[in-house]
C-alpha cells in the first residue's frame, strides 16, 4: 500500500466571480462541479480540474466573499505547480503578459524549467515544463487550448520550520522518498516513477506562523484507491499518532483528515466514485449539486449564493488545433 498521488488541492478565496475568471477563462481549466462547502452552505465549493476532474488535476475552492488575503509563514503549503507539455512554457509566458498577469522566470530548479506567477487572491502557483505529460491530451475546451493546456499537478511547496519532524512524517508513515536538495529546499516524492508527485519542503527555522485566508491553501488531499484502502490507511495513521479523522462522505469521494508535524493539513481521498455520478460528462458543472441532506433547504441556500457566470468551452481553439 502506498500513496497514488495527489487527489486534490483545496483552497481559500474570495470572490467566486473572479476565481471562475481566472481559473476557467485564464488557466483554462474546466469547471467540473458547482456544491456548496458541506460544512458552511452558504458557500460555494468550485472544483476544477481536466475534462473529467480525474484525481492527480482537481484544484477546489472555497470562494468567501470579501475574504482578506492570508499571510504567507511556516506550516502551510505556499505554493502548487502544475505540470505543462515540455515546449509549453513560451505560449503560457506570452499568455499571461497578454492578460496582464505578471509572472517570474523562467527558472529552472532541480533541471526543470518553470515559471511561477499569482492567482487573483495572492496564491502562488508554478508552471512546470514536464515531458512525462506531453503524451496526455489536453481538455479540447480550454480557453488555453489543447496542446498547451494544464495536464496535472506537479507538486506542491512547502514552508516549514524544521525539516527533521515532517521529513520523517512523510518517509517514514506516508512512504515519500528523500529526493535532492538545493539549499533550504528538500524535495520528497511519491506515486509512479513515471509520474512523482512532489513535495517541496522549504525550511525557515525564523520565520513566522502562516495565517490562513484568501489564498491560502486549506489541505492536500492524496491518493487512496478505494474505500478498503483508505481504512487501512487510517488505522496505519492511528498507530503512527496521527489522529486521522472517521471517514467523511464529500459525495464524490470519501475522505479523512490528519496533520503532518509541521500544522499542514492533510487528507486522504478515495478515487471513486469521481463527478459523473449526479451529471454528465458533457454537463460537469453547470449546475448547482447539493448532497441529499442539503436539498432540502436548496431554495434558502441558493438564494445566498451569489450567481456565477461560467464561460463556454473555447470551441473556436478547438476547431483551429483540430
Amino acid at each position: 500500500m502506498g500513496i497514488n498521488g495527489i487527489h486534490h488541492i483545496t483552497t481559500l478565496a474570495s470572490d467566486p466571480q473572479g476565481n471562475v475568471d481566472f481559473y476557467v477563462g485564464m488557466l483554462g481549466l474546466r469547471l467540473v462541479k458547482k456544491t456548496v462547502n458541506f460544512d458552511a452552505p452558504d458557500v460555494y465549493h468550485l472544483y476544477y480540474g481536466d475534462e473529467m476532474g480525474r484525481p492527480g488535476t482537481i484544484l477546489t475552492f472555497f470562494p468567501f466573499l470579501g475574504a482578506e488575503r492570508g499571510k504567507r509563514g511556516t506550516g502551510e503549503t505556499s505554493a502548487v505547480a502544475f505540470s505543462v507539455p515540455s515546449d509549453s512554457l513560451d505560449f503560457w509566458i506570452e499568455r499571461l503578459s497578454r492578460n496582464g498577469t505578471d509572472f517570474k522566470g523562467p527558472y529552472e530548479r532541480f533541471a526543470e524549467r518553470f515559471i511561477s506567477f499569482e492567482d487573483p487572491d495572492g496564491m502562488c502557483i508554478e508552471l512546470f515544463a514536464d515531458a512525462s505529460v506531453n503524451g496526455i491530451p489536453g481538455w479540447t475546451g480550454s480557453a488555453a487550448g489543447p496542446r498547451h493546456a494544464v495536464r496535472r499537478f506537479h507538486g506542491v511547496t512547502f514552508t516549514q520550520r524544521d525539516l527533521a519532524r515532517a521529513g520523517s512524517f512523510l518517509t517514514d508513515v506516508l512512504g515519500f522518498t528523500a529526493g535532492q536538495s538545493d539549499g533550504n529546499r528538500y524535495r520528497f516524492l511519491i506515486g509512479a516513477e513515471e509520474a512523482p508527485a512532489r513535495i517541496d519542503i522549504l525550511v525557515e527555522p525564523a520565520g513566522r506562523d502562516a495565517r490562513q485566508s484568501a489564498g491560502s491553501v486549506h489541505h492536500i488531499a492524496w491518493r487512496a484507491k478505494d474505500d478498503e484502502e483508505q481504512l487501512a490507511w487510517r488505522k496505519d495513521l492511528s498507530r503512527a499518532g496521527a489522529s486521522p479523522t472517521s471517514v467523511m462522505d464529500r459525495s464524490y469521494f470519501h475522505s479523512i483528515y490528519f496533520r503532518e508535524p509541521g500544522g499542514v493539513l492533510f487528507e486522504i481521498a478515495t478515487d471513486p466514485p469521481g463527478f459523473a455520478t449526479d451529471e454528465t460528462p458533457d454537463t460537469l458543472g453547470t449546475s448547482l449539486k447539493l448532497p441529499p441532506w442539503l436539498e432540502a433547504d436548496r431554495p434558502l441556500i441558493e438564494r445566498h449564493l451569489p450567481p456565477l457566470s461560467v464561460p463556454a468551452p473555447n470551441t473556436s481553439l478547438r476547431q483551429e488545433e483540430a
